[in-house]
């Protein structure tokens, strides 16, 4: 067996795996996405049973990606399943259609029709890029003037992706949210982030906890997984003190570092037995899928049976 891992700046994260693999005799190669150069009219990634995918770029993942996936080698995780977690609209979308408990979302291409969603909605609300990670560029706007005044700094300073306006509801969480770790059809572990802040991520002072993982979590985060396309992702869990668990965001390229000695599971380990699950089995069988003869891609909902 032979594993590429595709990815940029060698994190905390990237050394784990390395050495994991290592220490089972796992063949490897490491692929710098800053130096790759894709021959589209004629595959040189062959040689690969499986490609890793850890690129921090979004948008070198997903076009990385999209060339793999249709030389047909195998990727963890695919394109289908890069394309809608790394953007906050579309996963909202995938959770919704499969019916998984999430916060009230609304959507609006203009900042006119923005501020009467907000309002609609009713303050405070979160007002979130369709694309990013690590809990930046995130407003809680708390009355009508600090909304006039985010919308029109997106207007007038934004790319692309700030004219597009995600309007969330703001859930009164405990002080806390969950980050859930699904690996194929299963919720391996789960942290608690503590943060006096209302932005929780780890990579803004969130404090890390272990969290059990109760039937009920495992089954809405499986579900979660299932509903973006399976594979192995974070999935982001709000507690909202009326309806319980909301799932609110959901993770392709996700970092563990501060998850292991808390929850005491060998993330990694997890993460290579996938691997190679995918690279002896294909994906449908890694993930617990039935094949079907009428399903095409991993997100076909008959594909998606457990």
């Amino acid at each position: 067996m032979r594993i590429g891992i595709l990815c940029s700046r060698i994190r905390v994260e990237e050394k784990i795996l390395f050495e994991t693999m290592e220490k089972r005799g796992l063949p490897f190669e490491q692929i710098d996405d800053r130096t790759v150069i894709f021959d589209m009219q004629h595959n040189g990634w062959g040689k690969y049973d499986v490609v890793l995918e850890r690129c921090i770029n979004h948008s070198r993942a997903l076009y990385a990606l999209r060339i793999l996936d249709d030389w047909g080698v195998p990727t963890v995780n695919t394109y289908l399943v890069a394309d809608t977690c790394g953007n906050k609209l579309l996963t909202t979308s995938a959770l919704i259609r499969d019916g998984i408990p999430s916060p009230r979302t609304l959507v609006a291409f203009t900042p006119e029709s923005a501020l009467e969603a907000i309002e609609r909605l009713g303050y405070p609300v979160v007002l979130k890029p369709a694309v990013g990670s690590w809990g930046r560029l995130l407003s809680k706007l708390n009355d009508r003037e600090a909304a006039e005044a985010v919308l029109e700094h997106k207007e007038v300073l934004g790319t692309y992706q700030h004219s597009i306006f995600y309007i969330q509801e703001y859930i009164r969480k405990p002080g806390r949210d969950i980050r859930a770790f699904v690996v194929g059809n299963e919720t391996i572990c789960a942290i608690y982030r503590n943060a006096e802040h209302w932005i929780t991520n780890t990579a803004r002072g969130g404090v890390a906890s272990n969290c059990p993982v109760t039937p009920e979590l495992n089954a809405l985060c499986a579900a979660a997984g299932r509903a973006v396309g399976g594979g192995v992702v974070a999935v982001d869990v709000l507690e909202d003190p009326d309806r319980g668990f909301l799932v609110n965001e959901v993770n392709y390229t996700m970092e563990f570092r501060n998850s292991i000695a808390p929850t005491g599971v060998d993330i990694p380990g997890r993460v290579i037995d996938f691997l190679v699950k995918v690279a002896d089995e294909g994906w449908e069988a890694a993930n617990g899928w039935r094949p079907t003869t009428t399903a095409t891609t991993p997100t076909d909902k008959a594909a998606r049976i457990p």
